[in-house]
């Protein structure tokens, strides 16, 4: 079990970490944890082309200024505030993709799959696997990725309440997801075996090979009737 988490003091009154009560007898934790940081932030909110995008504002003020022949007063103000704004945004995004993995554990359980979600306001949603239909594993080059959950139909959950711990372009119906966690394939891994038990069939181990994209999924629980 990994212990891969955040604890914080407004949780330290949690019956169980990241679990809004007890488990009941016959239940048990296979593993818990939380987003990986920096996964998260070059993922979800994509610094890499945030930097990028201002590092190209920079620029842009230099060479025009330059080429225009701008008094240097005046263009190093200019370039002062690019950079002052810059840095006060991705600070901002920093700090809010800290907050949401710091605040967030996920738990999977021998019958269930547990999200404690939310900054200011705590959400606990409880997803017993049998009512997980299928699920997607999607994987970076460095073994961080995202598990995908499709319910069964008539479940409903508003995108806003999961948001980002949903799957990326499924707005109409939205799929839980445990975002951004290391060593994505053997949690997935754990998932598989504990849903097949649960459901009584055979599915299949999750095959991850060397050469997997950033935006590869791969179906890791296409099943057959035990």
């Amino acid at each position: 079990m990994s212990l891969n988490i955040h604890s914080s003091p407004e949780h330290e009154f949690e019956p169980e970490l990241g679990l809004p009560e007890k488990l009941p007898e016959g239940e048990k934790v296979l593993w818990q944890g939380s987003p990986d940081l920096k996964t998260l932030l070059l993922k979800v909110f994509h610094m890499k082309g945030l930097v990028l995008y201002f590092g190209l504002l920079l620029a842009y003020r230099v060479i025009s200024g330059v080429l225009d022949s701008d008094p240097l007063y005046p263009m190093l103000l200019s370039i002062l505030q690019i950079i002052i704004f810059s840095s006060l945004g991705l600070g901002l995004i920093g700090l809010l993709g800290y907050l949401m993995a710091s605040t967030a554990v996920y738990t999977i359980t021998n019958k269930r799959v547990v999200m404690r979600i939310g900054i200011v306001l705590n959400m606990t949603f409880n997803f017993p696997l049998k009512q997980i239909e299928s699920a997607d594993c999607g994987l970076t080059k460095d073994g961080c990725g995202d598990i995908y959950m499709k319910l069964i139909k008539g479940t409903k959950i508003a995108i806003f309440h999961l948001w980002p711990h949903s799957r990326p372009t499924k707005w109409a119906v939205p799929q839980p997801s445990l975002r951004c966690i290391k060593n994505c394939a053997e949690v997935a891994q754990i998932l598989v075996d504990a849903w097949s038990v649960q459901n009584n069939v055979i599915s299949r181990s999750v095959q991850i090979s060397n050469n997997i994209s950033d935006e590869s999924k791969r179906h890791f629980t296409g099943v057959e009737t035990a």
